[in-house]
Parts: structure tokens; C-alpha cells; sequence
């Protein structure tokens, strides 16, 4: 199969805001990643190759797509594979392309100028094979080294999520430590408030969002966090099988619990191979992240 790009033109597909928001409400908040780790794959029956590669994700998009509000690849374990993984990575976004499934492409990118550029341009451009409806992004050379990936996301109606709060032991030496008179943390929330302004003004969802885990605690209040004003998409790892319950949501998203996007893959993907085991494990973590969230 060869894959295919997006054959929308940039002034006719509404924003990823939009689309997200219609998705969520259509399928419920969740996110399912397709991770391939080297023992999934084994657990499946399946070779360490790039072959075994196609066929976990390809059957996971099979499973879920069409069924969900998006879908995360981690482009990691595709690239590990060399350029028959990438080739794989292709694949995969394009049949979710043709499945109407919203793609987050997990990529983390970081860098400056026109590398950064040139990131935005495999990752965001409507004629990229690699073309998502979102990616992943991390905002630590400065929130404005992200531009050139923000303009051209909101030129071509697609979306990024900026890591802002992660799960991470690691994270908080970086994300809590405090520039002039706020958290690191707290000024990447406050760009993406400001990138998102014209969408609030308008009373839509942001196409910029923020990675926020859902274990961090009361790291949101305690830095002086407002998420709901932000008014992006929260990507949200940790709901459900990593541990944030009810109640942990509440302490972590508060009045900002509409705008999350459960994220999960070990939680549908230990379900497979099977397509009926993996979409029935899909729509269960589904209707849990709606009894959560909404």
C-alpha cells in the first residue's frame, strides 16, 4: 500500500479545535496510543521487524479508529525500525486519515529557527507523508521557538499539544522551578493561552493543547495554573489503568475537565491481537473516560 497524503486543501478543513471537540463529544475523551513496545509485540505473537510493526499497528487501527476520538502514534518505536519503520508510520497515518480518526503524532519535537521549521513542515504540511492532525511538541528552548510549528498548525487547521505538567519524576526540576515571579510551567501555559486567544474570543476550542499528566497532583494549583483559561486540549496520560481516579481529575483539571483527552495505550493494547478484544477494550476506556470527565 502507498501511502497517501491529505488531499484537503488548508482553507477548507476546520480548525483542529473544532474537529477535537466533535470527536470527543461523538466517541468519548480518549486518546488511544499505539506504542509498540518490543514486549507488546512479543505478546502479540509478533516479530521485533518492521513487519511486526505493520501488523500491530495496522490491526490497532483497525480495532479503534472510527471508534475513538483520536488516535497517538509514538513515533519512537516506528523510527527504531529505521526507514521500514518510518515507511510503517506513513501507513499508519494515512489509513487513519481515511478512517475520519484524528491523529496525535508523539514526536516531542524541540529545536529552533528553521530547523523547527523544517519540523513543522514534515509533520504539519498538507502535502508531508508524514502528515498529522496534531503533534506533540516540548517548549524548553523557549515557548517561542515553537512558531514556526504554531503558525503553520493554525495555517493548515491542525493542532499541537505543548508538554507542559508531565508524570515524570524528572519533569517537576524543570516544570516547577521558578522564572522571575512564575513556575516554568506556568509561562508555557500562559503562551498557550495567548496562541489560543482568537479561538476563545470566538467561544471555540484552541487548536494549541497541553500535555498535562493526570497523576500530577496538586502541582496546577500549587503553581497558579489556570487550565480552563487556556481554553486548548489537555492531553492526558495516567487516567484509568496508571492511576488518576475521580478524584485525582478533580484535583488536577478542576473546572477544565471537559477540555481533556484521556490518553491510554497499555489499557486497550494488552487486550490484542484480537481486533473485537482490542475495540471492545477501546470502548470500555472510552466510557470510563466519559463517567470521568463529562
Amino acid at each position: 500500500m502507498t501511502p497517501t497524503v491529505p488531499n484537503q486543501h488548508n482553507h477548507s478543513r476546520r480548525s483542529f479545535g473544532a474537529r477535537l471537540a466533535d470527536a470527543m463529544d461523538d466517541h468519548g475523551p480518549l486518546c488511544v496510543g499505539i506504542d509498540p513496545h518490543p514486549n507488546l509485540l512479543e505478546a502479540w505473537g509478533l516479530a521485533d521487524s518492521a513487519a511486526g510493526l505493520r501488523d500491530f499497528a495496522l490491526r490497532t487501527v483497525e480495532a479503534v479508529g472510527g471508534h475513538v476520538a483520536a488516535v497517538k502514534p509514538q513515533s519512537a518505536f516506528f523510527e527504531r525500525h529505521g526507514s521500514a519503520g518510518i515507511a510503517v508510520l506513513e501507513e499508519t497515518l494515512a489509513a487513519l486519515r481515511d478512517l475520519g480518526t484524528l491523529s496525535v503524532l508523539d514526536v516531542k519535537r524541540g529545536d529552533i529557527g528553521s530547523t523547527m521549521a523544517g519540523y513543522a513542515q514534515a509533520y504539519l504540511s498538507d502535502d508531508a507523508p508524514l502528515a498529522a492532525d496534531s503533534i506533540t511538541v516540548s517548549p524548553y528552548l523557549g515557548y517561542g521557538s515553537l512558531t514556526p510549528v504554531l503558525n503553520l498548525a493554525e495555517t493548515n487547521g491542525r493542532g499541537v499539544f505543548v508538554l507542559a505538567l508531565t508524570s515524570n519524576p524528572e519533569g517537576a526540576a524543570v516544570q516547577h522551578a521558578v522564572n522571575g515571579d512564575r513556575a516554568v510551567a506556568a509561562g508555557i501555559v500562559e503562551g498557550v493561552t495567548a496562541s489560543n486567544a482568537q479561538a476563545s474570543g470566538e467561544g471555540r476550542l484552541g487548536c494549541i493543547g497541553l500535555v498535562i499528566g493526570a497523576t500530577v497532583g496538586g502541582a496546577v494549583s500549587h503553581l497558579g495554573i489556570d487550565l480552563q483559561r487556556a481554553n486548548g486540549p489537555l492531553l492526558a496520560p495516567g487516567i484509568g489503568a496508571q492511576g488518576a481516579g475521580p478524584a485525582e481529575l478533580e484535583t488536577v483539571f478542576g473546572a477544565a475537565r471537559r477540555q481533556v483527552l484521556a490518553s491510554t495505550s497499555r489499557g486497550v493494547l494488552r487486550a490484542g491481537p484480537s481486533i473485537e478484544e482490542l475495540r471492545k477494550a477501546a470502548l470500555a476506556s472510552a466510557y470510563e473516560a466519559v463517567t470521568a470527565l463529562r
